[in-house]
């Protein structure tokens, strides 16, 4: 363990309609290769294909040349509002904030822009675009899972480790975090185990509950 994952707090954000105001990986296939999303979707829900093997197979299935338009189609997706006003909160307060996503990691850096520097670190898929078809590179792979959320937030010692996140990519670090906020699917799953959480809407109602909680200023 390195100095630089030791934190007494962090927060731990999914991606992909939780950073973004909708599901843009998910949109994503359904753009780029919708044939293949709908039958590949029926098989993951079922349980007869794992997420990590619904995911790289549609992944590696989208070809190359169009991963300049897939950077450019997470560019029409609206940021959540209030992510800025969390980031300036987070910051005044010493506590890094962490992405960690099942998507690609260009998609985040292409979405985020400049917000990207004032990030700690983004966890995400990596691909080679160089041959026909788009190819996993780099991931925290699961037994299940493409991008293992839990085995990474276990990269970082903290001790209070704060979870964000809308859908079922979600479950295993939502299990794993000391409280969180979840919505939507997230938010169903956690309800059926009984799990605690804090419903949120926008950032403006995450950085609202950490200042009750923590103290600071906006």
């Amino acid at each position: 363990m390195t100095s630089a994952n030791h934190f007494k707090r962090a927060v731990f954000c999914d991606f992909d309609g939780t950073i973004t105001s909708k599901e843009s990986f998910v949109g994503m296939f359904n753009v780029f290769t919708p044939d293949l999303f709908r039958q590949v979707a029926p098989e993951m829900l079922s349980g007869r294909m794992t997420l990590k093997e619904a995911v790289r197979r549609l992944i590696e299935s989208l070809p190359s040349d169009k991963y300049g338009e897939i950077l450019d189609y997470v560019l029409t997706i609206d940021i959540r509002p209030g992510f800025t006003e969390l980031l300036d909160y987070l910051e005044s307060m010493g506590v890094p904030l962490v992405i960690i996503s099942g998507g690609f990691r260009g998609m985040i850096e292409t979405r985020l822009g400049p917000l990207l520097e004032r990030v700690h670190a983004v966890h995400a898929v990596d691909v080679d675009t160089t041959g026909p078809f788009l190819r996993v590179l780099r991931t925290v792979e699961g037994d299940t899972e493409l991008m293992a959320k839990a085995k990474v937030m276990a990269l970082y010692d903290c001790g209070e480790a704060v979870a964000i996140g809308d859908g079922s990519t979600d479950h295993k670090m939502a299990e794993a975090a000391s409280f969180v906020f979840a919505r939507d699917g997230l938010m169903k799953y956690l309800r059926l185990k009984e799990m605690p959480f804090i419903q949120w809407d926008d950032f403006l109602d995450v950085r609202r509950v950490l200042m009750e909680r923590w103290g600071g200023k906006p």
